[in-house]
C-alpha cells in the first residue's frame, strides 16, 4: 500500500473538483479501486501502487481542466477517467484559439492527430462514428486560420441527402428546402462566433454555407473549405468538391461510412477518394474510433451496440 498527496488549496477548488454532491469523486471511486479522502486542504490517495496513479493522474488532469474552464461536466469526466485507466496516452496538439479567451483543447489522441494533420497538410480526411468531434474541430480550426488571417473565407459544404425520409415535399423554396442539411455546420460556428459577427461574415460572403451542388465550375483561393457528411457523395461528386481547392487553400473532407444514405449499389466517393488519394504527398487520412466519442457517454456504447450488429449480420 503506498500513499500520495494533491493540494487542492480552497474548498471552492475542492467542489469544483469533486463536483456537486461528490459526483465526480464518485465516478473515480467507481472505476478505479483507490482510497481518496481530504485532509487539511490537500487530497490523500491510498492504495495499491498501479491504482494510487491512475487515481492522482485523473485527479490531477481533472485539476488542471477545472483551473482552464470551471465546473466539468460528467461526459468529461468520464473522458478522463477512460483515458488514464485505457493507457492511451494524454492529446498534445495545441489548443485552437477560436475568439480571444476562448480556445477548445481536443479530448482525445485521435482528436489531437485529428488537429495536427489539419495544421499541417492542405488536404485531410477524417473518418469516424457520430460524436467524434470531425464537424466541430474542422469549424473550430476554421476559424482559427481566419482569426490569424491564413485564409479569407471559410466555404461549408455539404451533400443534401435523404436519410431515409422523403423531404421533397417540404414546404418552402429552395433555401428553406436545404437549410435542414446545413443547420449541422451553422450549430457549429454559431458555438464559436456571436451571431451577429457570422451574420456579417455571411452577408459579406466571408463564410458561406452551400450544398454540395453549387460548388460546380468554382475556383476558391485563400479559403478553408470543409465538406461534412463526406460519405454521401458519389465518386464523380467527389472529384468535382476536390478540384474546387485553389491557390493557398486548405480542404477537410469528413464523414461516417457506416451512416451512407446514397442509393443501393452506388460507391461513396469518400472511400473511393481516400483510397486513390493515399500516396499523394501534402494529403493525410485520419481515422477517428468509439474511443473519441465526446458526446453523452452512452452514445459509445450506441455505436458499439450497432457496429457489433452490423459485424454478426456480416
Amino acid at each position: 500500500m503506498i500513499e500520495a498527496t494533491i493540494s487542492v488549496g480552497s474548498a471552492e477548488n475542492l467542489v469544483l473538483l469533486f463536483g456537486a454532491k461528490d459526483q465526480h469523486l464518485k465516478q473515480i471511486r467507481g472505476m478505479i479501486p483507490a482510497k481518496i479522502s481530504t485532509r487539511d486542504g490537500k487530497i490523500h490517495v491510498l492504495g495499491d501502487e498501479g491504482a494510487v496513479h491512475q487515481a492522482t493522474s485523473v485527479l490531477e488532469q481533472l485539476k488542471s481542466a477545472v483551473q482552464r474552464q470551471g465546473p466539468l461536466g460528467p461526459e468529461q469526466v468520464s473522458q478522463i477517467i477512460q483515458h488514464v485507466t485505457d493507457g492511451t496516452e494524454s492529446p498534445c496538439a495545441e489548443l485552437v484559439d477560436i475568439r480571444s479567451g476562448r480556445k477548445i483543447r481536443p479530448h482525445t489522441t485521435g482528436q489531437s492527430r485529428y488537429i495536427q494533420a489539419i495544421r499541417e497538410h492542405d488536404l485531410v480526411f477524417c473518418v469516424g462514428p457520430a460524436g467524434t468531434g470531425k464537424t466541430y474541430l474542422a469549424v473550430a480550426t476554421a476559424v482559427e486560420a481566419l482569426r490569424a488571417q491564413q485564409i479569407y473565407k471559410i466555404v461549408l459544404v455539404r451533400p443534401a441527402v435523404e436519410a431515409g425520409e422523403s423531404l421533397g415535399y417540404l414546404p418552402g423554396d429552395l433555401q428553406a428546402k436545404i437549410n435542414p442539411y446545413l443547420r449541422p455546420l451553422l450549430d457549429a460556428l454559431r458555438e464559436m462566433m456571436d451571431y451577429e459577427q457570422v451574420r456579417r461574415y455571411m452577408e459579406e460572403d466571408v463564410i458561406e454555407v452551400v450544398p454540395l451542388a453549387y460548388m460546380r465550375g468554382r475556383t476558391l483561393n485563400d479559403a478553408f473549405i470543409i465538406l461534412d457528411e463526406a460519405q454521401n457523395t458519389t465518386v464523380s461528386q467527389m472529384k468535382m468538391f476536390l478540384t474546387r481547392m485553389g491557390a493557398r487553400s486548405k480542404v477537410v473532407v469528413s464523414g461516417d461510412t457506416s451512416q451512407i444514405d446514397l442509393p443501393p449499389h452506388t460507391k461513396s466517393g469518400l472511400i473511393d477518394a481516400a483510397s486513390r488519394l493515399r500516396n499523394i504527398d501534402g494529403f493525410s487520412k485520419v481515422t477517428l474510433t468509439g474511443a473519441d466519442i465526446v458526446r453523452h457517454r452512452l452514445v459509445q456504447d450506441i455505436v458499439r451496440a450497432y457496429d457489433g450488429g452490423t459485424k454478426k449480420k456480416r
